[in-house]
């Protein structure tokens, strides 16, 4: 069995929430970012989690958040990371709330690549957004992959961009990613996410 662990982000419903404790995921993640087809509200997020304790640690997401954002969603969820995009200052915001920080990096060259942790506890690598993009992140497009060879991680990461049931384990095994983060990979429609799907892509990843 692999030992890659997996993030099954975007979760904006109790099935997928029920499915993705049921088929032991990592993480899951709530997306507080309005223009995202997966944006839940922090009393919607509570409510899901709420549904069972335990289980996967709770990711929030934020697209340059202010503190205060930050502060509204966790007194109404409790969160165990933060995962961040755009210019926030990690340092102050890992002090001010004191829980772990992982930071999204955009790839589309090597360049690109990180080479320090900048102060994260963790980095998202994905790719760049397409041109014209509204949204950060992946975009559902898949990364090359190629880009990360001989690229020495400088602490903790996970994977992400494109990622499907079909390529995680080629993914694995082409990057040695040690863990794995899906979205709209696992969906039947946008923002909807597959209960069979969310199933396929935790035993592919942790079979890679």
């Amino acid at each position: 069995m692999s030992g890659v662990k997996v993030k099954i982000c975007g979760v904006n419903d109790p099935v997928a929430f029920d499915t993705a404790v049921a088929c032991g995921a990592d993480w899951v993640g709530f997306v507080f970012f309005p223009r995202s087809p997966r944006y839940v509200t922090p009393a919607a997020a509570a409510a899901l989690s709420g549904r069972h304790q335990g289980g996967p640690l709770r990711v929030g997401l934020f697209v340059d958040p202010t503190e205060a954002a930050i502060a509204e969603a966790l007194e109404a969820v409790p969160l165990d990371v933060l995962q961040l995009y755009g210019a926030a200052d990690v340092a102050a915001i890992r002090a001010r709330f004191g829980l772990p920080v992982w930071r999204a990096v955009g790839v589309g060259i090597p360049a690109d690549l990180p080479r320090d942790m900048t102060g994260a506890d963790a980095l998202l690598v994905e790719p760049k957004p397409p041109p014209g993009s509204d949204r950060p992140g992946g975009n559902a497009v898949q990364f090359d992959w190629g880009l990360l060879q001989g690229w020495t991680a400088p602490g903790p990461w996970l994977l992400a961009g494109g990622l499907t049931p079909t390529n995680v384990a080629e993914a694995i095994r082409a990057t040695g990613a040690p863990a794995v983060d899906v979205s709209s990979g696992i969906e039947r429609r946008r923002g909807e996410k597959d209960p069979a799907l969310i199933r396929a892509f935790i035993e592919a990843a942790r079979g890679a």
